[in-house]
């Protein structure tokens, strides 16, 4: 008799792991790998499509022989990093290329020409998203454009998102993309629910080598059993932001979610409607089930826990991320100074894949304490901006749900209730996202009969109240609205 116990593949950007996940939500095993990204110019930004698979392929081999063996695991679910692209030999099974990561900025002046060919206005009304470099798309006609490998490949070219790669490397060939990430290509038509020819025209991404569109629960195939010890159904899939909404039962519409990663990523659910967004946030799905589609609005921030890393890494300020929290309580506030990461460009609600990062107000009197905790605040602002823009679209935030690595950190949690003055929740257990994932799988084997039983999963949340006074939360706003205002000002000049 099969297993009760569910497998997560959680193949993120700078890591990939494999989770056996107890019906009750408890964690019994975690196998991580790290990734390596490759920057083979600036504003490139790559990862090798064969690593991605040996090393999620060696976690989850671990993880299953740690637990005991395939047999006792009832399905896998596969939650990924959106809009990353990858491109494959359907003979082979072999990566024509490097896979380009949805951080990639080539493809920012391609999405300007096309905005001022006047594209935009009908690609959001049947994708819901924006045309910018982020999102897949633009990355297939650049590719198409310049590796002349696929246009050679006629027939035999896959294109997919990596849970597709993973699911048809797991089952030998079964080429299939469930529809949180097929939303987030800039392909699909989120209301029809199917490619758009119109716009696979727009962004030359040829529809033979597009895959199949499935729910984000149900069995999809099974994994060779070569490859397992046994053959496992393959039972759940949704892209790691819906995921974590899933795992942060986000089930009605009003709640909301914000994972704090490596970007910052905020979802509203709002129902069976799809909605409009008039103040540049993105609609997209939450998920699709039995084929009816639930949909949320969502915030992108680009650059969240790659900040810390950046200060870690590059500018040596601090030697682990775990020590910002107490750097950031030690002093009484920043200084005056104030952190905009935009080293990616900005995401929403401004949507400048040009703009540049910047720390401001510093004097003599500033030191490396100050610019940790600037940039640990700078959380609480780039998540207020998308507070302002949800409530300005209808969709007010009562309380937030959060997770993500960053989530771990108190004195994060606790200004962030502070500067957006409403109550933050978070989860005993933060890797929601990798929850939301064995939710699905659990849905979709039939280990529960509706995700609302699935999320019993989420277990214990923690809340944190604000406590911060209106005219200190309104002199940060200020001085963080003249911040951005000046990476805006230099952007333009530099156009």
């Amino acid at each position: 008799m099969a297993g009760d116990h569910l497998l997560v593949i959680d193949e993120g950007t700078t890591s990939t792991r494999a989770m056996l996940f107890a019906p009750d939500g408890a964690c019994a095993e975690v196998e991580q790998s790290d990734l390596d990204q490759h920057y083979p110019r600036a504003g490139w930004v790559e990862h090798d499509a064969q690593e991605i698979w040996d090393k999620s392929l060696a976690c989850a081999r671990a993880a299953v022989s740690r637990a005991g063996g395939a047999d006792r695991v009832a399905a896998i679910g596969i939650t990924n990093q959106r809009e990353t692209i990858l491109f494959w030999s359907r003979r082979t099974g072999r990566p024509l290329g490097p896979a380009i990561v949805w951080q990639d900025r080539r493809t920012a002046e391609l999405c300007a020409d096309l905005a001022a060919r006047g594209h935009e206005r009908s690609l959001q009304a049947k994708t819901g998203l924006l045309l910018d470099p982020y999102f897949s798309g633009s990355k297939i006609a650049w590719a198409m454009a310049n590796w002349p490998q696929l246009r050679e490949a006629g027939d035999d070219l896959a294109i997919g998102t990596v849970e597709s790669w993973l699911v048809w490397k797991l089952t030998g060939g079964l080429h299939v993309s469930d529809a949180t990430n097929a939303s987030r290509t800039a392909l699909m038509d989120i209301g029809l629910g199917g490619w758009d020819s119109g716009l696979c025209d727009l962004f030359d991404a040829p529809p033979h080598a597009l895959p199949e569109i499935v729910d984000c629960a149900g069995e999809y195939g099974r994994s060779d059993p070569a490859l397992l010890g046994a053959s496992i159904p393959i039972c759940g899939m949704a892209g790691d932001q819906q995921a974590a909404a899933i795992g942060q039962a986000c089930l009605s519409p009003g709640e909301t979610k914000a994972t704090y990663g490596t970007g910052a990523f905020v979802l509203t659910h709002v129902g069976r409607s799809q909605p409009v967004s008039d103040h540049r946030l993105l609609a997209t799905i939450a998920w699709r089930l039995g084929g009816q589609t639930a949909y949320a609005l969502e915030g992108s921030v680009f650059v969240a826990g790659s900040l810390i890393k950046w200060l870690r890494d590059e500018l040596r300020l601090i030697a682990t991320s775990a020590e910002t929290a107490a750097i950031a309580g030690a002093i009484e506030g920043s200084g005056g100074v104030y952190v905009v990461p935009a080293h990616c460009g900005l995401g929403a609600p401004h949507w400048r894949p040009e703009a540049r990062a910047i720390i401001s107000g510093l004097s003599f009197a500033t030191g490396r304490d100050h610019v940790v905790r600037a940039s640990l605040e700078a959380m609480a602002h780039q998540t207020h901006d998308l507070m302002t823009a949800f409530a300005r679209d209808g969709a007010a935030w009562e309380c937030l749900k959060i997770d993500g690595g960053m989530a771990a950190n108190d004195w994060l949690a606790q200004d962030l209730a502070d500067v957006l003055d409403i109550p933050v929740e978070r989860p005993a257990f933060v890797e929601t996202t990798a929850l939301g994932a064995a939710m699905l799988a659990g849905l979709g084997c039939g280990l529960f009969g509706s995700l609302e039983e699935a999320a019993a999963m989420r277990g214990q949340v923690e809340r944190f109240d604000p406590a911060m006074g209106g005219a200190a939360r309104a002199q940060r706003l200020s001085g963080w609205r003249i911040a951005v205002e000046a990476v805006l000002e230099a952007e333009s000049k530099g156009r």
